[in-house]
């Protein structure tokens, strides 16, 4: 999957929302693709994904065709995609993938298997303690998870540099087991911009 099949496709989504054909909560990306084509570089098949209500591209990037991820966005399931055939795990609670997936890391391990989690979170998330225990925790017994936080500066209708008070995030500075990247997305923070938002 490009590029530009990524926008295609998350446009798509955004017009059948703005159409009323979505009854549920959507929340959109736009303008990382590149930084989730270079990260999916080194996502394996048998690599576990686990992400947040925002998940749309990782399902398209780990292999889940089009139309099967399209029908179930459109039968409301948009913030809580999963797929086990293709190990993707989506979680509209905030918070709720992070231990799920140190969970399966600390499983890996425990098994002396070769594949890798990847947990994406936000930038709001990424400040919880929540996220911080299970990093830690990470960090402590070297599983094999790479954390990868997405920044857009939201969190609901707050910017979280102004929630917490500060010019940058922890995570910007620490690395271990990291990958952090900022974008600025057209999309509000659920919805597409027309309609009810969530």
């Amino acid at each position: 999957m490009n590029k530009q099949q990524l926008i295609e496709f998350e446009t798509d989504i955004a017009n059948c929302f703005n159409e009323a054909k979505i009854k549920a909560p959507i929340h959109l990306y736009s303008n990382n693709e590149d930084q989730l084509i270079e990260i999916f570089k080194d996502v394996k098949k048998d690599d576990w994904i686990f992400c947040t209500w925002r998940s749309h591209y990782q399902c398209l990037l780990k292999g889940v065709p089009p139309v099967e991820l399209k029908q179930d966005i459109l039968a409301g399931k948009s913030i809580t995609l999963c797929y086990a055939k293709y190990r993707i795990y989506s979680s509209a609670i905030v918070t709720g993938n992070i231990p799920i997936a140190n969970g399966v890391a600390l499983d890996i391990k425990r098994k002396k298997e070769n594949n890798h989690v990847w947990c994406f979170v936000g930038d709001m998330t990424s400040e919880t303690g929540a996220f911080f225990e299970n990093w830690k925790y990470a960090v402590s017994h070297d599983l094999p998870i790479t954390f990868v936080i997405e920044d857009n500066n939201k969190s609901v209708c707050t910017e979280t540099r102004k929630v917490w008070n500060c010019n940058s995030l922890y995570f910007e500075k620490e690395n271990r087991k990291i990958i952090y990247y900022h974008y600025d997305s057209k999309y509000p923070h659920a919805g597409a911009g027309q309609r009810i938002q969530f």
